[in-house]
């Protein structure tokens, strides 16, 4: 159990996948989390969880991400929104996320995001295109892998 306040407690989860610590970022979930990409299966149980996540570390495959705008309400609820980038080798697929992550005793019980399949689609495009075409790939304007410290 960690006393951070809930958008630090997630800012930090989300630094922590970015830059590939796992195990730390799993350190900051619940036994019984439930994961939900909306329109796709959902994820209950941290073991279930860590092998989703585990997936990222991969050779090859990244995630990284730009939080646009983070809060919190007084009951533990944490609201994202984002620019997420999925990478595998050369190609990056970046699109836009909306994300509620529940925060109780320090730990993230719930993270359910939502996101635009068009909105996708698009980012894939753009990510082949970049493949061909490298200048015209977007980097993510302040990408959590870079971030050395915690917002408060």
């Amino acid at each position: 159990m960690t006393s951070q306040k809930p958008t630090a407690l997630v800012h930090d989860f989300f630094v922590d996948l970015a830059q590939q610590r796992i195990e730390a970022a799993l350190s900051r979930v619940d036994e019984q989390i439930v994961y939900t990409n909306v329109g796709l299966p959902t994820v209950r149980g941290k073991r279930r969880f860590a092998a989703v996540m585990r997936a990222l570390g991969r050779d090859r495959l990244s995630f990284d991400l730009e939080i646009r705008a983070i809060s919190a309400d007084d009951d533990g609820v944490v609201l994202t929104e984002r620019i997420d980038e999925i990478g595998v080798g050369p190609f990056r697929m970046q699109f836009w996320v909306c994300g509620r992550t529940e925060v109780r005793e320090g730990r993230i019980t719930l993270w359910r995001d939502y996101f635009d399949f068009l909105a996708c689609t698009r980012g894939f495009l753009r990510g082949v295109v970049g493949i061909v075409v490298p200048a015209a790939r977007r980097p993510l304007h302040r990408p959590l892998s870079a971030v050395l410290t915690s917002v408060d």
